[in-house]
This record gives C-alpha cells, structure tokens and sequence, in this order.
C-alpha cells in the first residue's frame, strides 16, 4: 500500500500529533508499505528518511493566506508519490487533500486528535475518520460526524521508533527526590495551574517534596509567576521540553496529569510502562488509558481540593504507591505501536475497499 501522512511539521518538540504521524509513517515502512509524509519540515525528517520514508516539503500548512501555493506544492507531492491513502492529521491539511481528491484516485483518512477544537468536526471529510479514543469517537458522533465513518484506534506510544536512538541527558542524581512530576505543555487546558496550587498546600506537610514541571507552551511565564509565590519556590522546577522526559518520570513518587481536557494522553501509556503511581483527571481519553481508573487515582479536573486530595492520599500511602505500580503496569500490550499500526492499517483497508457514498 502507498501511504501519505499529512502533519503540520515533523519538529521534536513533543506535540503528541506529530509524534503519532511519525510514529505510523516509521512502523509501516518497516512493514514493508511504501510511506511517504507531507509536512512542513522538522526534526524528525532524519528519523523517517532512516525508515525509508519520503518526506514533501509543503510550507504554510496552516497559514490561510499560503493556502494556493501549499494547495500547488501539495499537489505535485500527491502526483508525484500517487498514493492509495491520504491520511490527514490535522484541520488545514484534511481540507486541502478533500480538495484535491477530484484529481487523483486516494482515499482519505483523517485521525481527530483533538476533537475539544471547535473546528475538529471539519475532520468529517475523510472516509473514515479514525478517533484515539472512544470518548472522542463519542464526542465527534454528537457533534454530527456519521457513526458509519468513525473508527477507534488507541494511540500506542509504547515501542516508538523516536524513542529508541534518545540518549539520557540527566540522571536520578540530578533531580531531587522524593518528587511529583508532570509531562505536559505549559497551556491552561493542562490544569498545571491547579497542580501548582495543589502542590502550595502540599508543600507545607511535605517539605522533601519537589515538584517537576517537564514541558513549554506559551503560559510558562504565568505559570512561572504564579509559582514564585509559594513558601519554597525552589522546590518548584520548570524544566521546559526535553526529548527524554523519562529521565525525571523513572522514580518518581507521583505523575500526575492534570488536564481540563484531553483526548487521549500519550504520556499516561510512557508512565505506566515505567510502573508509577498515577494521579490524573476523569476527563476525556484518560479514563480509558487508566482502565478505568483501576491503574491510577481518577480526580475531578479543574478541582484543586480533588487534585491535593489525590496526589495526598499516594504520598502518603507506600502501599498504595506499590499498589498502583502494579496495576499500572498490567495491560499494556494494547499501547503499543505495533497495535496501532496494524488496526490503522485495518481502517485504510477499509477506506479503500468500501464504496457507500461519503457524507460529512
């Protein structure tokens, strides 16, 4: 099979599309297809091309007023590359491929990353629409996509080939323990504003405790000043993005991750595969990456009091922490990216054998 990616760039800078997209377009190559990825360029170039994945350089992805020179550049990739799949996974690019389906013989594929985006919905122009989790697949049905189109498949970032060339750039002595950790980008939606309060009125009861902060976005700053008014702002680390969060995951207390809204979560398969006790929000994807909550404590997201009361309840308990890592790491063979790639591969079939008429 001859497949496309489209992604808005391939940079390392741990955005959880770009590192699905990347993901896919390796694993299938080695399997044997022959991949190609649209994107703007980044990082991760290398790594496809070490895969033997082809990569088309198409600028202004997301830039409305570039939009006829990428819809130029986009079509000589897709007349060149004449692939049977185009799969989109992001907005701008899906539109653009819809568009120029009238060309050329693909079928169109598109993956809802973030279906909290008012404009997910858009997403509805593929034949299938693959959703990361069941909750997306449930939202995206309510907000009027065809049930007939949508099809899940869990993200599986276990086994990732971006993973496995990564070298340790800090080590356990490098970072205070005991510590609570959190892996995400510095945005509002990522609840590390309630983290930060909780971690304030923790921080008292608890003075060997340090909290680590594994991530960038464009409210670092805020989250920076809010910060420095707790009692021990030292205790407080901003440790901006790192291409090996692992190294400040591994032994620690408690991960949590906060959210106010999240699809899916990456990071949470990354923490349980490392055995950590995970406190998290009941909101979104992340119920269905914690089993339910069996394999992590559930709290009430935008809920300071439910969130101190969670990440209490693992510091103080040593039992509850082995509990949790154990629990945490039952069941993972469903995250890994070999199971991503076969069922995605399950859904092209699909796309490119199925003949009802398309409706969005």
């Amino acid at each position: 099979m001859k497949i496309l990616h489209m992604v808005n760039h391939c940079r390392n800078v741990g955005n959880g599309i770009v590192n699905v997209c990347v993901d896919l377009a390796c694993k299938q190559s080695e399997h044997g297809h022959e991949v190609a990825v649209v994107s703007s360029g980044g990082e991760f170039v290398e790594l496809l091309q070490e895969y033997g994945v082809r990569h088309y350089t198409v600028r202004g992805l997301r830039d409305v007023r570039a939009v006829p020179r990428s819809l130029l550049q986009l079509h000589k990739a897709i007349d060149d590359f004449q692939p049977d799949i185009v799969h989109a996974h992001t907005v701008a690019p899906a539109l653009m491929a819809r568009a120029l389906s009238t060309f050329s013989r693909y079928a169109l594929v598109t993956t809802v990353h973030n279906e909290f985006q008012r404009h997910a919905t858009l997403m509805g122009v593929g034949k299938r629409v693959i959703a990361v989790s069941k909750a997306v697949a449930d939202s995206l049905v309510r907000r009027g996509i065809p049930e007939q189109k949508v099809r899940v498949v869990l993200n599986g970032p276990l086994g990732s080939p971006r993973r496995q060339s990564v070298a340790r750039l800090v080590t356990e002595d490098d970072i205070w323990s005991p510590r609570i950790v959190t892996v995400a980008g510095m945005y509002e939606r990522k609840g590390i504003r309630e983290l930060i309060m909780a971690f304030f009125r923790i921080s008292g009861d608890h003075p060997e405790v340090h909290l680590y902060l594994v991530g960038d976005g464009p409210d670092r700053e805020k989250f920076e000043n809010l910060a420095h008014r707790a009692a021990t702002p030292d205790r407080i680390h901003f440790v901006g993005f790192v291409p090996d969060p692992e190294a400040y995951m591994d032994g620690s207390t408690v991960f949590v991750l906060a959210s106010r809204e999240e699809s899916f979560a990456l990071v949470i398969p990354e923490a349980r595969a490392l055995g950590l006790p995970i406190v998290a929000t009941n909101v979104g994807g992340i119920p269905e990456v914690l089993d339910g909550g069996q394999a992590g404590l559930l709290v009430e997201p935008m809920n300071v009091d439910a969130l101190e009361a969670g990440i209490r309840r693992v510091l103080d308990s040593r039992e509850l922490r082995e509990e949790l890592s154990s629990r945490a790491l039952a069941g993972l063979d469903r995250f890994q990216v070999e199971r991503m790639c076969r069922e995605t591969l399950e859904v092209y079939l699909e796309a490119t054998t199925s003949e009802e008429v398309e409706s969005a």
